[in-house]
Formats: structure tokens, C-alpha cells, sequence
């Protein structure tokens, strides 16, 4: 019984959610919007359990003099205070003006777009140590990869300028992101999505148990 009432539970509720789409009834529509809701309180509290268990690896690495406690501690400091003063601003604390708005336009974002820069930089010398031409295919990507890099750069649209608009590698750039890589991606997405409603099956029909205890 340990084991077949969540897998009882899950099939229920999965099959409850998937009719949610297809019946326009209050009798489905109203209990699946309860769900949903529920599933976004586990969620807060995923969040919650998530930032208690930081706090409290980042308290036994500060205790230890762990190496790099330093930034450990400034982690620390930074998270009670943003939660802290997003608590105390309320529900309005992304509004214009606010400290938590501050903190997010001038440290977050700051911090995000560097660490974007920095993995840009990773992800080019991680390609070109690991591009190998063996293949026409492969050459063609390669070709493809420079041409969106460098099209992408202010300067090479300064130095292009006498060039015809659409002979330029801004243009060639843009055509190749609107039309091969957008195929690519929807194969790719339709492929992920044909998994993700093949483990949702599994899971619904008790086939796949992974979730309970590493259980196959």
C-alpha cells in the first residue's frame, strides 16, 4: 500500500489534469485550477527549503574556515538581506523606486550580464578546442557558428558598412537564426515535447517509479 497509493494519487491527478484541457466544465476546470494552485504553494515552499538548506551549508563552511568562506559569508549576508528587506517592502517590492527594485537594477542584473559575458567567452574556447572538420556537415556548422559570432559584433557592422544590406553578416546572421536554427529548433522542441508526454504517460500508468525512493 506504501507503494500503490502515490502511484494511485499521480495517476488520478494526471489524468484529471490532461481532461482539464480538453473538457470546458466547471467539474474539471475548477479542480484543476485548485491543483495548479496547490502545485505553485509546493513550489514556494520547494523555495523556501531550498534557501534553509544554503543557509545552512554555507554556516558549517563558515564554522570550518572552509577555503573560500569569505564569499560565503557575503552570500549569506546578501540573501537574509534581500529577503529581508523584500519582507518587510511587501508585495509591491519590484515596484520603481523601491530598495529590492535597487538591488535588483544595480547588483543582480550587473551580475547576471557578467556571468553571461564570462560563459560566452567559455562556450567560444570550448568550441574551438573541441570542433573537429571531418565532415562537410560539420564544416557547415562551423561556418554557420563564425558567421552568427562575428555577425553579432558591433564591429564587424562598422567595418561591413560598404557592403550591399543584404551581403553584409548582420544580414546573413539574422537569416541564418530565423530560418535554419528556427527549423532546428522546432524539431528539437518537438522532439522534447513527444518525451515529455511519453514520461508523463509512464508515470500516470505506474510504468515508470523512479520518484519513489529511485524505485524502477
Amino acid at each position: 500500500m506504501k507503494r500503490e497509493l502515490p502511484v494511485l494519487v499521480t495517476a488520478v491527478i494526471g489524468i484529471f489534469m490532461i481532461l482539464s484541457f480538453f473538457v470546458p466544465h466547471q467539474a474539471v476546470s475548477v479542480p484543476a485550477d485548485f491543483l495548479q494552485a496547490c502545485a505553485v504553494i509546493m513550489v514556494a515552499f520547494g523555495y523556501v527549503l531550498g534557501g534553509a538548506n544554503a543557509l545552512r551549508v554555507n554556516f558549517d563552511a563558515i564554522y570550518q574556515r572552509q577555503p573560500g568562506w569569505g564569499y560565503k559569508v557575503v552570500l549569506v549576508v546578501s540573501l537574509l538581506a534581500t529577503v529581508a528587506i523584500g519582507a518587510v517592502e511587501g508585495q509591491g517590492f519590484l515596484n520603481p523606486g523601491t530598495r529590492s527594485k535597487w538591488i535588483y537594477d544595480n547588483l543582480y542584473s550587473s551580475m547576471s550580464a557578467t556571468m553571461f559575458a564570462l560563459l560566452a567567452f567559455f562556450i567560444a574556447s570550448a568550441a574551438f578546442r573541441a570542433f573537429r572538420i571531418r565532415t562537410t556537415e560539420a564544416a557547415l556548422l562551423a561556418i554557420a557558428a563564425l558567421i552568427v559570432m562575428l555577425g553579432r559584433v558591433p564591429l564587424t557592422a562598422a567595418l561591413s558598412t560598404w557592403l550591399p544590406p543584404w551581403a553584409t553578416l548582420q544580414a546573413i546572421q539574422e537569416w541564418i537564426m530565423n530560418f535554419p536554427q528556427n527549423a532546428a529548433k522546432r524539431a528539437i522542441l518537438m522532439g522534447a515535447a513527444l518525451g515529455v508526454m511519453a514520461t508523463g504517460l509512464r508515470v500516470i500508468l505506474g510504468i515508470e517509479r523512479s520518484y519513489l525512493s529511485g524505485e524502477d
